[in-house]
Order: C-alpha cells, then sequence, then structure tokens
C-alpha cells in the first residue's frame, strides 16, 4: 500500500489522510476490519423515536378496549388494553352502521389493483424516460412533473361529472380508473432507472436480438424491482387510509374502510370505544405488510443502491 508520506507529495495532504484512515480500517489481512456498533445515544434516539411513533396506535387500542363512561370520565382511561377488545373487534364486524366485510373487499381490490397498475405503468414510463432517446422527451418529463403541482381538489368536479357520465358513481372502478398512472411513480423510477440501469446492458440485449418489450421484461423489470417494491408500498398505503375521493364518489352504500369508519360516528351518540377498534382494524392490515414485507423490502432497497 502507497504510505502516506508518498500520498502526500504526489496528490496532497488531503489525499494522504484519507488514505491513513483507510489503512486503520484494514486487517493484517487487507480486509476491513468490524465497523464499531453505536453507542448508547444512538439506541437512546430510536427508542425514543419508536415509542412517539407508537404511541397513537397504542392510546387506540387502548381507547378500544375501555368503555365509554370511563373515556369520558379519563383521558388515559387504564395503563393496559385488556380482552374486551376483541368485543369491539366484532362489534365493528358486525354493526348495522356498516357493512365491515364489503369496506374490507373494496379496499383490498382497490389497493391491490391501482398498486399493481401504478407499479407497471410507472416503470414502462421510467424506462422510457430514462433510456429511450425519443422527440420531445424532456419537455413531456417535465408536464408529468408539473401536475403533481395541481391540487387534486381542482379536479373533483369534472372529474366526478365524468364518472357520472360513464354510470361509475358507487362504483369501485370510479376509484380505481383514475389512479391507475401517477406522475410521481414516474418519476420516481425515471430517477431510479437512470442510475441504476446501465446502457451496455440495453445494448447487449438488443444486439442477441431481444424485443424492446423482452428488454424492458428481462433487464429492465428486475433492475427496477427495489424501487418498484418501494414505490407499490407507497401506493397501496395512500390507497387504502384514502378517503376523500372514495367519500365523494361512492358514498355510505358501497364503502371502503375508512368511509366505514366514518359511518361509526353517523348516530346521535358517538361511542368512541367503538370507532378507536374500527380505526385499529383498519390500521392492522398494514401492520401486518410492513411486519412481513418491511425487511425484504429495506433489502432490495439497500441491494438496489450499492448495485447502482
Amino acid at each position: 500500500m502507497t504510505s502516506v508520506a508518498a500520498a502526500a507529495q504526489t496528490v496532497g495532504r488531503g489525499a494522504a489522510r484519507a488514505a491513513a484512515r483507510k489503512r486503520a480500517r484494514l486487517g493484517r489481512n487487507g480486509t476491513v476490519s468490524a465497523v464499531r456498533r453505536p453507542g448508547w445515544v444512538t439506541y437512546t434516539i430510536l427508542a425514543v423515536a419508536l415509542v412517539v411513533s407508537a404511541f397513537p396506535l397504542y392510546y387506540t387500542l387502548l381507547l378500544g378496549s375501555s368503555d365509554q363512561v370511563s373515556i369520558s370520565q379519563r383521558a388515559l382511561p387504564q395503563l393496559w388494553p385488556d380482552a374486551s377488545v376483541f368485543a369491539g373487534f366484532a362489534d365493528v364486524m358486525s354493526s348495522s352502521q356498516v357493512n365491515f366485510w364489503l369496506a374490507l373487499a373494496n379496499s383490498l381490490i382497490i389497493a391491490v389493483v391501482v398498486s399493481l397498475a401504478t407499479v407497471l405503468s410507472s416503470t414502462l414510463a421510467g424506462f422510457s424516460f430514462a433510456k429511450l432517446r425519443f422527440p420531445g422527451r424532456n419537455a413531456l418529463l417535465v408536464f408529468v412533473v408539473a401536475t403533481m403541482a395541481v391540487p387534486t381538489q381542482l379536479g373533483v368536479i369534472p372529474l366526478y361529472i365524468l364518472m357520472s357520465e360513464l354510470s361509475w358513481v358507487g362504483k369501485i372502478e370510479a376509484v380505481i380508473v383514475p389512479h391507475l398512472v401517477s406522475a410521481f411513480g414516474v418519476f420516481w423510477m425515471t430517477q431510479y432507472l437512470d442510475s441504476a440501469l446501465p446502457y451496455e446492458l440495453i445494448e447487449a440485449a438488443r444486439v442477441d436480438g431481444a424485443s424492446m418489450i423482452r428488454t424492458f421484461w428481462s433487464i429492465a423489470l428486475p433492475a427496477a424491482l427495489p424501487a418498484a417494491s418501494m414505490l407499490g408500498l407507497f401506493v397501496f398505503v395512500g390507497q387504502w387510509t384514502s378517503f376523500f375521493w372514495p367519500s365523494i364518489v361512492l358514498g355510505s352504500q358501497n364503502p371502503t374502510l375508512p368511509i366505514a369508519v366514518q359511518n361509526l360516528t353517523a348516530g346521535y351518540h358517538d361511542d368512541y370505544s367503538l370507532i378507536m377498534a374500527g380505526v385499529f382494524l383498519v390500521t392492522l392490515p398494514l401492520l401486518l405488510v410492513f411486519a412481513f414485507a418491511g425487511r425484504q423490502l429495506v433489502a432490495g432497497i439497500m441491494q438496489g443502491a450499492v448495485k447502482g
């Protein structure tokens, strides 16, 4: 390895100090030594962030396991949830105010279909903008990104008129079709593929006789998988918790889960215990998704970052 003095003479003191730090991290056999573990300050900050993030969910579960009298008397009815929360879940599922199972099916269909369609369309468009050369490419990409500056509320009236003309009011098609393509998804995948997919791979596939669709399917799509997974997760969460547009075009007769929870407050007297139990039921599938897929998604993002 070049000595520090030699490095200082050839490329300067800054490079010499960098070489010294690198040498300090290397063992006798030239491999990187064990990385120093984070200290107690790091773990304390992470623990505080975890508690702050989990407290709203804990408080929701706490109120869901309490009764209306205790909630009205004390802000913290009890310290720990008990088994009565399961009775609250059963009351939500069997409540005459909402059709819970229909709302669950609608939310699941909308979230899955929109997520898959958005990932596919965004990856196709991102591949085209990042790796293909055609007239007006940059101007078209700027136009797509500029649409994100338009507030959603401005398009509600013409979109509702269009859905009424198509006789889709009250049907889940009115929620699915307008969200099949995402400007943010196109921008996300364009930026990722621009750096993660080398031109040499595309040229090699073309030389081997692959069509552009085959090149996308066999080369671009596997390379885009980490970013596509994160995009799918973002879209799934957004559609699962979406309330504004579904509440307008669907109503209470064919609801999604957020609308069903809102319908629990439609009576003369709000039962906060029942409402909080419903809120936790809506959140529970998202927790399961993160619990089972979170580690794989983070691993995929890190793998893609290293390859890129």
